[in-house]
């Protein structure tokens, strides 16, 4: 433990050091399982898991090196090196200068305390490993073995105190989301209804999200993961919300949708079917089930009504600790079709079913929740229905 200036070690940290000192054990048993005896980490989201670090700086190389034997070190910028005291209780920080080629300064790390000839794994599927990184890293090291996984298959249960940080940023999203849909009105833009959601997110507690808002009006938001542009809200437009928010870099999400007028039938029919395919998935889920198990539901839902081909998609994904550029945990486990790994309680997804007529309309509902002994418990509690105004 060590304080620099009037920074406290750990002092902004998301949890006490025991909670890591769990995690870091976990992880080195299955490198063991694994036969490897060091593994090299540079995800955003592994390494706030195992340390507690977080930063908007990881577009710079940061690395975890955690061996199985002995006390891990952390490879960092020296403009982040105080954001690693405040956040971490970590002792052992090799610090580069923005001078220095951070992948040779990473190897002499590994030379100096002898880890060279190791069996070496990295989190090769990772966003934030450039190619050109590994390359220079195989190089100089030969094989490097694909560590991808193991830090993963620890974060698909949360724990306790995990799913209470969740919960809060599921508070934050329902003061959003009733803030937006508060905010619709003939005349006002999508930017007004984003300024409302994040704003009022914000206010109510949450940090910078992994991902922004998923706002779009009209027959913009007929287009898949269309964003906010200025468009007016006119009479008859249909209004697509999904945002998300975070705790301690521990995210909820949420989907809604609202009608300025009245819907065509085909929108209230496909409203209609999102809702029920939601609780068919929700229905789905106990322990000991596959993940696949809530997709086929909803996806039976949504054939029997007729809109197989407005939903070609999964029915929801993993969430949890993110960074940008997205919100949730998706490469960890989806619901959908041949994922066969089991339901396990504390396991949390994020469920949006939603249809779409391409370029007209999209409708849809979500739920952020977590797997329970017996089922599942929805985090949010903003209500379900399609939103009308003056119809």
């Amino acid at each position: 433990m060590q304080n620099v200036g009037n920074i406290v070690q750990g002092s902004q940290s998301a949890f006490a050091p025991e909670e890591y000192r769990g995690r870091v054990q976990r992880a080195r048993r299955l490198l063991t399982d694994a036969g490897l005896d060091l593994m090299i980490i540079t995800g955003p989201e592994n390494i706030f898991y195992l340390t507690g670090q977080q930063t908007p700086g990881y577009y710079t190389f940061q690395a975890m090196v955690l061996p199985v034997d002995g006390e891990p070190v952390f490879v960092i910028r020296q403009l982040e090196y105080f954001n690693f005291i405040s956040n971490t209780f970590i002792s052992d920080a090799a610090i580069y200068q923005d001078g220095d080629n951070p992948v040779n300064f990473l190897l002499e790390v590994l030379r100096g305390r002898g880890w060279l000839d190791s069996r070496i794994g990295i989190d090769k599927r990772g966003w934030f490993l450039p190619i050109s990184v590994y390359e220079a890293l195989q190089e100089k090291l030969g094989v490097i073995h694909d560590a991808a996984g193991i830090v993963e298959q620890l974060r698909a249960v949360k724990s306790p105190a995990e799913i209470e940080k969740m919960a809060l940023a599921a508070r934050y999203v329902d003061a959003g989301m009733k803030a937006g849909r508060d905010a619709i009105a003939a005349g006002a833009t999508e930017n007004d209804l984003v300024a409302a959601m994040m704003g009022q997110a914000i206010a109510a507690g949450s940090e910078y999200v992994g991902m922004e808002p998923l706002v779009s009006t009209g027959p913009r938001s007929g287009v898949p993961h269309g964003t906010w542009r200025r468009r007016r809200i006119a009479a008859g437009d249909a209004v697509f919300l999904e945002m998300s928010a975070t705790h301690d870099r521990y995210h909820a999400a949420l989907m809604r949708s609202a009608w300025l007028g009245t819907p065509p039938a085909v929108a209230l029919d496909m409203e209609k079917t999102c809702q029920e395919a939601l609780q068919a998935a929700l229905d789905a889920i106990r322990p000991g089930a596959t993940c696949e198990t809530p997709h086929i539901a909803c996806q039976r839902v949504i054939d029997r009504a007729g809109y197989t081909e407005n939903f070609k998609k999964r029915t929801g994904y993993s969430i949890g600790i993110a960074f940008a550029p997205d919100w949730g945990e998706g490469a960890i486990l989806s619901l959908y079709s041949g994922i066969t790994t089991e339901l396990r309680p504390g396991m949390t997804f994020h469920i949006p079913p939603a249809l779409r007529v391409y370029g007209e309309f999209t409708v849809g509902v979500s739920e952020t929740i977590v797997v329970t002994e017996t089922g599942y418990r929805v985090l949010g509690s903003t209500e379900r229905p399609l939103y009308q105004l003056g119809s």
